[in-house]
């Protein structure tokens, strides 16, 4: 019987060969789950002052949290595994137009920023891409771990932006939708924690395989 040590690297069978999961892809898996929690809790509180506290100065201090939570989704989306390399890069580009187009508004606009984007709809077709980069995240999770909560979340975060795009949602419908998605972003940060970090890793051999058939067409 052959003793492991610590600094021996585990071997997995993959699809198209053996691959070992380094302490590096353990330390980008626990980065990742990281984004996902300072993005989960930046989100969750800044949806409790929404709904919560009927006092109007409130606005001012959504901004902070909301660029907590865009920074903190664009590390996540820099260190998430995805398999597809195109469907990678796409996310991380909706991620990129959506935080510029924030940055932009922030600085152009005299109000808040989240009264902006409330009052004028239309400021969602450029900061909208942050969240469409989020639900990327929500469906590749579904897809890939059969998580109920994202299942849920993939269809909510586009109905409430689209809902409120268009006007077809009451008051009552958008601050429901909010909650349950504040709600459930925070059960998947949280239950993500205590999953096994080889499971965010995936099949390296697939990476391996697809990154030699891109090399090969070159």
């Amino acid at each position: 019987m052959t003793i492991q040590t610590l600094s021996t690297p585990e071997v997995y069978q993959g699809q198209f060969g053996e691959f070992t999961i380094t302490q590096s892809d353990r330390i980008g898996v626990i980065i990742y789950r990281a984004g996902l929690m300072v993005a989960a809790l930046s989100f969750a509180i800044g949806s409790a002052l929404i709904l919560l506290n009927n006092n109007p100065t409130v606005v001012t201090t959504l901004t902070p949290l909301y660029a907590c939570f865009s920074l903190a989704l664009g590390v996540s989306l820099f260190t998430i595994h995805i398999y597809m390399a195109s469907l990678h890069r796409t996310l991380q580009i909706f991620w990129a137009i959506g935080s510029i187009t924030s940055v932009i508004l922030a600085i152009a606009s005299s109000e808040p920023l989240v009264l902006t984007v409330y009052n004028q709809p239309i400021t969602l077709f450029g900061v909208g891409f942050i969240f469409v980069a989020l639900t990327g995240i929500y469906f590749k999770e579904a897809f890939c771990f059969n998580r109920l909560e994202t299942k849920i979340l993939t269809p909510i975060v586009p109905l409430l932006l689209l809902g409120h795009l268009v006007g077809i949602l009451p008051t009552q419908g958008e601050s429901i939708l909010l909650g349950t998605w504040a709600t459930l972003f925070l059960v998947f940060a949280l239950r993500k924690t205590v999953q096994a970090i080889p499971a965010d890793i995936g099949d390296k051999s697939v990476f391996t395989y697809l990154k030699e058939q891109r090399l090969a067409k070159a």
